[in-house]
């Protein structure tokens, strides 16, 4: 089967990681082409095309007047001879502020004002790019290993018919993940943290899923918890989603969370049309 030369656009908030995406593309084979203005993007592909290569990553240059409007354009332009994806990366903004303090780069929105003023400014601007995305990585918690893994399950060359599944579990007090698809609150569950021997524990230990397994709900809600994901998936690969994002949030991300959360795990794990994997966000908190 003949298929359509891939180029994989990376966006986001600067400093969120979107040059280790790129040297992570490079890994993978992609040819990377950082900073592009949007206008010599047709001409790029082109002589890329006639040079015979296929899978191509690019930053498009988003600031400055009308350069947004242009990026946008471009990338529809490109989607009409090849298949497109926009991954977008984002991060909360104290991890922002602290990754530029530490780097002391200059942000490019610092006529604003503050740090924290230019960054906000930033995401507003990037808002329609956030909104064009296929793909979004909230980078807030993610090593460079970590992001790897999620690009490498998404863009990895294949046949296009599997699906790599993330999924979150995370505490509700320390904040809502940026980049979930779908979104599961198991906090009507009984909660081990209230058991003295219990709280130091996560949801990977037997005690503490015995604990769960206690409550009536917790069997039927697993059971009906599957059968959506199992009626979601199968359509979400025929729409030739590459990536999803599955967040299960309690109150801390330690036990119900990561209990729930290792239950679809091990269902995945018996699907070999999908690529699972688990990213607990607060388990250490």
């Amino acid at each position: 089967m003949v298929t359509a030369p891939r180029v994989v656009f990376v966006a986001g908030l600067s400093g969120a990681g979107k040059s280790q995406a790129m040297k992570t593309f490079e890994d993978l084979g992609f040819y990377c082409v950082e900073h592009l203005p949007p206008a010599a993007l047709d001409q790029t592909l082109r002589v890329l095309d006639e040079a015979g290569i296929d899978d191509v990553a690019v930053t498009l240059d988003s600031h400055g007047d009308d350069a947004l409007g242009d990026a946008l354009q471009a990338i529809d332009r490109a989607a009409k001879s090849r298949d497109v994806s926009l991954v977008y990366m984002e991060a909360r903004n104290d991890a922002l502020v602290r990754r530029f303090s530490e780097t002391r780069r200059r942000h490019p929105y610092a006529a604003v004002g503050s740090l924290r003023d230019a960054i906000a400014a930033e995401r507003v601007a990037l808002l329609p790019l956030r909104e064009r995305a296929t793909m979004a990585i909230d980078t807030t918690t993610l090593n460079h290993g970590d992001l790897k893994e999620r690009l490498a399950a998404s863009f990895t060359p294949g046949d296009g018919s599997s699906l790599a599944v993330t999924l979150v579990p995370f505490g509700f007090k320390y904040g809502l993940p940026l980049d979930l698809d779908l979104l599961f609150d198991v906090r009507f569950l009984r909660n081990p943290n209230y058991d003295d021997m219990l709280r130091p524990l996560t949801g990977d230990d037997a005690r503490v899923a015995a604990f769960i397994e206690a409550d009536a709900a917790c069997e039927p809600f697993v059971a009906k918890l599957i059968d959506v994901m199992d009626f979601l998936i199968p359509r979400y690969i025929a729409e030739g989603k590459a990536q999803l994002t599955i967040g299960i949030g309690c109150t801390g991300g330690r036990h119900r969370s990561v209990y729930v959360a290792r239950r679809l795990f091990e269902h995945f794990a018996r699907n070999e049309r999908l690529a699972p994997a688990l990213d607990p966000r607060d388990v250490a908190r």
